[in-house]
């Protein structure tokens, strides 16, 4: 078998074993897609058992494409959502990361200074317990740069294969220990970052009868205009008869009107305004009117106003919701629709239908996958990633790399939407498959990497003193400010494994936090909020330690 084939299926190996051990569960807890990590060490053990051969170029690039794959998945998935999401907890949450970072680093100081463990050595295990490989390089670099020998940068990538499973097991371990000893409960937990943290808030509805005589006389777009945007009349019962609030009907008192609001305070004033809260049902159900949800599909439409809809169809429709990757809105006039937006449209039923036409209204297009603009994007990505960012003081530049670029790309061009006929779109089960197939690439890769010598320096070397240091400088700083966010901050769990695995810039840690509750984006926003600068510090920190250490001060 040739190298690349050998190489292939070793590969697939490590995979079916990790996933295999990954899908063990005990007391419900289990590695998930961390187990693949284990599955290639075991593998790669093996293989420098049997001296087999294999292909080192094939499998590093299959290691940082897999990575590359798992990280632009990730912001397409979060993109759209990002901005308001950093808005509500953003700095909140990257205070807490840089925390996290600091912590390591004062860790990692105090064992030199208190053990005497040597610098290039704690290096590589500082960025092996904090499971980040741009920060060995830059390590490597730097050493480098302050004159050290090649043997002691070398080192290094040592110390980083016998931290980095530790390391991957500490943050495991550290969101178990907070679930175990708060007693959290996942519903609780997902339902509560619905209403406050995941997104904004859904649209909330209510019945309100008009008993106030300054609205009696009104048109609905006059009453549109007291009301503002943040509340929508989407139904209108008057005499017993179910109408469409077009903007000339003029309403009475005893009309009854169904209000969209995201904000509670704003649907409580709009009620106040209108009259009172009634139980009165106006469903369309028996009427000649429907309520039923359109697909934004056509290239035409896309990068159009709602309120340029509501114009062509002459006010006889009202569109009250917007469903936009899995978040429901309000329908906003000014709202810019993107390819896959979900309108929901209440009306007669022939208007309906000509509206369907100018969106699209073709749901299967949503499975299918525009593979050019995916490439675009990681292009860009890894262009973004390599760009040199000159830092006064410092020996090397610093770079966002293959995990930052196309993570931060992902997240404009899916906040962007669209560009012409190219959409950034991803079907959900088609980033899924993404993201999971990147995800096990990469881990698969490391393991056998660090399988060779990982067994030989455990039980010779130095092995299980540097896992020691590792463990402590994963655990203590994620387990202090993990603790602290719990009880102090009262931050939601699932946003919590999200900032211990963002502070990590670790994707199996995110893997196994989005497998904890699949359907919530809670980890992987918070991952992503705090991810572009916690990627800043960790490049930056073991440069900074590297002068200290070696330097004895700047």
């Amino acid at each position: 078998m040739s190298a690349i084939g050998l190489s292939i299926l070793l590969l697939c190996a490590a995979a079916v074993l990790g996933l295999m051990i990954g899908a063990i569960r005990i007391r419900g807890v289990g590695l998930g897609i961390g187990g693949v990590l284990f599955g290639g060490i075991l593998v790669g053990h093996v293989v420098t058992l049997q001296g087999w051969q294999v292909e080192e170029g094939a499998l590093h690039f299959i290691k940082e494409f897999g990575l590359i794959l798992f990280v632009y998945s990730i912001g397409n998935q979060v993109g759209p959502s990002f901005v308001s999401s950093l808005r509500r907890s953003g700095l909140r949450l990257n205070l807490l990361a840089a925390a996290i970072v600091a912590l390591g680093a004062l860790t990692t100081l105090a064992l030199h200074y208190g053990l005497g463990v040597a610098p290039e050595v704690l290096l590589g295990v500082y960025s092996g317990a904090v499971t980040n490989t741009p920060s060995l390089a830059a390590g490597q670099q730097t050493l480098a740069e302050l004159g050290l020998p090649p043997q002691a940068t070398g080192v290094l990538t040592l110390g980083y294969a016998m931290a980095y499973p530790l390391g991957i097991v500490g943050i495991l371990l550290t969101m178990w220990i907070i679930r175990i000893a708060f007693g959290i409960r996942l519903d609780a937990e997902a339902e509560a970052h619905a209403k406050a943290e995941g997104g904004p808030a859904a649209p909330m509805a209510t019945n309100v009868a008009v008993g106030n005589p300054g609205i009696d006389g009104l048109t609905c777009a006059e009453l549109a205009g007291l009301l503002g945007e943040e509340v929508i009349c989407s139904r209108l019962k008057s005499g017993g008869e179910l109408k469409v609030p077009e903007p000339g009907v003029r309403l009475a008192m005893g009309d009854v009107l169904h209000l969209v609001g995201s904000d509670a305070g704003a649907l409580h004033r709009a009620t106040l305004i209108v009259g009172r809260e009634v139980a009165e049902s106006l469903s369309t159900k028996g009427t000649g009117f429907r309520s039923e949800r359109v697909v934004v599909t056509s290239d035409e439409a896309v990068g159009s106003r709602i309120g340029d809809l509501l114009v062509q169809a002459q006010g006889h429709v009202v569109i009250s919701r917007l469903h936009r990757a899995g978040v429901e809105l309000v329908a906003r006039p000014g709202s810019v629709l993107h390819f896959g937006d979900i309108l929901n449209i209440v009306g007669p039923r022939e208007e309906i239908e000509r509206l369907g036409k100018l969106l699209g209204n073709v749901p299967s297009r949503l499975n299918q996958v525009q593979m050019l603009p995916i490439f675009i994007g990681i292009g860009l990505g890894v262009l973004l990633g390599a760009i040199p960012v000159a830092i006064p003081g410092m020996p090397v530049p610093m770079r966002l790399g293959l995990a930052g670029g196309p993570l931060i790309a992902a997240i404009v061009l899916a906040r962007l939407g669209s560009l012409g006929r190219l959409h950034w779109f991803m079907p959900p089960s088609a980033n899924l498959a993404l993201r999971e197939l990147g995800i096990v690439l990469f881990l698969a890769v490391v393991g056998l990497d660090s399988g060779g010598e990982f067994l030989a320096t455990l039980t010779n070397g130095d092995g299980l003193a540097w896992m020691g240091y590792g463990a402590v400088i994963t655990l203590l700083p994620i387990l202090t400010v993990g603790i602290f966010a719990r009880i102090v901050l009262r931050l939601n769990y699932l946003s919590l494994c999200g900032l211990l695995s963002g502070s990590m810039t670790d994707p199996p840690a995110l893997a196994f936090a989005n497998s904890v509750r699949p359907d919530s984006d809670a980890p992987a926003m918070a991952y992503a909020a705090v991810y572009p600068l916690v990627m800043f510090l960790r490049i930056l920190s073991p440069q900074l330690m590297a002068i200290v250490l070696v330097l004895g001060g700047f």
